[in-house]
């Protein structure tokens, strides 16, 4: 995998691609501002490029802006976006966008390898990233009023807690040994419950998988929720949708 590391802060970028050859992943190159990371996209065709949110000259969202432009010249362009605090409105804001090949992490989140290295593994085939912390100031943006749980069928929850895993629609036919369609169907038949087929810029599967995953922290009064079909299951450190 090759992977162009951009972040204006020395230390950050340096200290990111440093932990990235530890754990063999390829860096091809870093870049300190977005002129830099256009050009080094350009040069070197990166499978990810982790790319700072606030980049210079005005360290407010240049970084979204780039990975924006990034993605309309190169489609298949994994990017993992960095921040240093959680920003509910950006976030919404990026993840209302094609959510395939799109991670979303907090700084603190990348000082462990295995935790980027995954993120970026998720990323490069497609899927969505969203830094756990993020979780609830996302669901709190929404109306939530029952718990998913208490809307889906046990069916239903189950192809909504694979798709949280990062399962492709694909993937989950295989192993629910459905057909495609039926698993569009039963995916069609969530967001409608979930409330979530309005708008072509809501980000659907993202926000029934966010939805899915407060409820299956919290449940009632805390607690896990029985019905949960992933009860059990190890919790994830990032979320891959």
């Amino acid at each position: 995998m090759r992977v162009v590391v951009a972040d204006d802060a020395v230390l950050v970028r340096r200290g990111v691609a440093a932990l990235l050859t530890d754990a063999h992943v390829e860096v091809v190159g870093e870049a300190g501002d977005v002129k830099g990371l256009l050009e080094l996209v350009e040069a070197t065709t990166p499978d990810v490029a982790v790319v700072d949110i606030r980049m210079p000259p005005t360290h407010t969202d240049e970084g979204v802006r780039a990975a924006a432009h990034l993605r309309r010249l190169y489609p298949d362009l994994g990017i993992v976006l960095l921040s240093q605090f959680v920003d509910v409105g950006l976030a919404l804001r990026i993840l209302d966008r094609d959510e395939r090949g799109l991670g979303y992490l907090l700084k603190d989140r990348v000082t462990e390898a295995d935790q980027l290295v995954d993120a970026l593994v998720r990323v490069r085939a497609g899927g969505t990233v969203v830094d756990p912390s993020m979780v609830q100031g996302l669901v709190d943006r929404a109306d939530r009023v029952t718990s998913v749980h208490e809307i889906l069928s046990f069916r239903e929850l189950r192809i909504l807690a694979l798709i949280a895993e990062g399962s492709t629609d694909r993937a989950i036919a295989d192993t629910l040994l459905l057909s495609g369609k039926t698993v569009e169907a039963h995916i069609t038949k969530i967001f409608r419950k979930l409330d979530l087929g309005g708008s072509p810029s809501t980000n659907r599967r993202v926000h029934a998988v966010l939805r899915y995953l407060r409820d299956r922290e919290t449940g009632p009064e805390g607690a896990t929720n029985p019905r949960d079909p992933a009860v059990g299951a190890p919790q994830p450190r990032s979320t891959g949708l």
